[in-house]
């Protein structure tokens, strides 16, 4: 079996691309489809997005799209659809298969059972997880279950030099490095220190270090990319995950862009 680690990602000798979807939206069907365009198009990770009735971190677009994504599934769809979601395309792809990760919340992990989901995720083929609001703090738990399945921490431009380190520690896979303070969405500019911001982060740790938050445009994941190792792109790729020709050529910009392609 392929290596489904996450930073398969980062072993290309450039920047990632990491590519953020909804699952089952608008429906199950649409968003395997969607998969195999991100996975065509040059995404180098996946972040598949689990619906979530309470998604903190998340800002009105991926909200909207995983009530979307719910209420399409008679409210059904959550975390063990969208690992069986995730197990179709990997299985499907086969060694081609851009590792994926999902972007979940530590309730639903908690309801499933942590050691019977990370069993599902192996099972399946997911590489790892992001979880916004399970600090490496109370991670004891899910770390001692999820052995083999790398667990993505995040730090924010507010994090302390000793916020990094132990999160540089804790992290597998690679450091997740929030852009700004708030939730997710598309932003007209990015921070002038985003670039001091990675170099501290990277500072605290030998992963790779992937910037998201924020992130809407080609240009600016050509900014980012001259800094970061990774570039993570969301919600301007959900609002165009229902339209595949624009998903397409949107995902392909981007690729490009974070390779230095003009």
């Amino acid at each position: 079996m392929a290596d489904r680690g996450l930073s398969r990602a980062f072993s290309h000798g450039r920047p990632a691309l990491v590519a953020y979807l909804m699952a089952g939206y608008p429906t199950r069907e649409e968003s395997l489809a969607a998969l195999r365009i991100l996975a065509e198009a040059g995404a180098d990770l996946i972040e598949l997005g689990v619906p979530y009735s309470d998604p903190l971190a998340d800002g009105p677009v991926i909200r909207d799209a995983a009530d979307a994504a719910r209420a399409a599934a008679g409210g059904t769809f959550g975390l063990a659809e969208t690992i069986d979601l995730a197990r179709e395309f990997i299985a499907d792809a086969g060694d081609d298969a851009p590792p994926v990760a999902l972007m979940t919340y530590l309730n639903p992990l908690m309801r499933a059972g942590m050691p019977r989901v990370a069993a599902s995720m192996r099972d399946a083929g997911i590489g790892g997880v992001i979880v916004p609001d399970l600090p490496p703090e109370m991670a004891g738990p899910w770390l001692a279950a999820s052995e083999g399945i790398d667990t993505v921490f995040l730090v924010a431009p507010t994090s302390t030099p000793e916020r990094l380190a132990k999160v540089g520690s804790a992290s597998s896979g690679f450091v997740y490095c929030v852009s700004s303070t708030g939730v997710t969405g598309d932003r007209a500019e990015l921070p002038e220190e985003l670039a001091e911001l990675v170099a501290r982060v990277k500072a605290a740790t030998e992963l790779p270090v992937a910037v998201g938050f924020g992130v809407s445009t080609p240009a600016q994941a050509a900014v980012v990319a001259r800094s970061a190792d990774g570039v993570i792109v969301g919600s301007a790729i959900v609002k165009r995950q229902a339209d595949p020709g624009e998903l397409r050529a949107f995902v392909q910009s981007l690729s490009a862009a974070a390779r230095g392609i003009s």
